[in-house]
């Protein structure tokens, strides 16, 4: 009752958002530089359910999801978003005409859930430490990803959720193969 446990490590991701596949490639090599080796892409996919980064990012915007290596403290996501405040304001810093062209929106993938950082506050989300939030943005029930009413509209699409689950089940693999036993709801 009062012993407290330390958490399973989780999955590391970003999602991408690029004006153009020159900046897609220039972000995901910023990103191992910072967070270490990916070992899952996900495809490209044109980012078109919403024009709200449109004045920043672009007409034709583009969509990649990576997922990094080794499985990392679930504390350290406040850390991680800072990090990918940091590469943006870079790449930005490159010249162009647009004002942020990339986007990284890291999250982390448990079992059970996909959780997103995030530097705004709102009723769903939780303060992470650092000037920084998070939400639970999918669980993981019954065999599949289930969105809530105010998941963002594209991580609601089931064209996405083969990469969230291939993540996912890469980090059941690497719990597995360090000895740990994960609780793994939904199998």
């Amino acid at each position: 009752m009062w012993e407290l446990k330390e958490p399973e490590p989780v999955k590391l991701f970003c999602g991408i958002l690029a004006a153009d596949k020159q900046y897609l490639q220039q972000a995901k090599e910023s990103l191992q530089r910072e967070l270490g080796n990916t070992d899952l892409e996900s495809d490209i996919w044109d980012f078109d359910k919403t024009e709200y980064y449109k004045d920043e990012t672009g007409d034709n915007i583009l969509r990649q999801f990576v997922s990094f290596e080794k499985p990392i403290d679930p504390g350290r996501l406040a850390e991680v978003k800072h990090k990918t405040n940091e590469i943006e304001k870079k790449l930005a810093s490159l010249g162009g005409d647009l004002p942020r062209p990339v986007n990284l929106d890291p999250g982390v993938i448990e079992t059970s859930k996909l959780v997103l950082a995030t530097t705004k506050n709102y009723s769903h989300r939780v303060y992470i430490g650092e000037r920084m939030y998070a939400e639970v943005t999918l669980t993981f029930h019954k065999g599949g990803w289930k969105p809530f009413d105010y998941t963002y509209p594209d991580y609601a699409r089931q064209r996405y959720h083969k990469f969230f689950t291939d993540a996912r089940n890469r980090l059941k693999e690497q719990l597995h193969s360090s000895g740990g036993s994960p609780n793994v709801p939904g199998k």
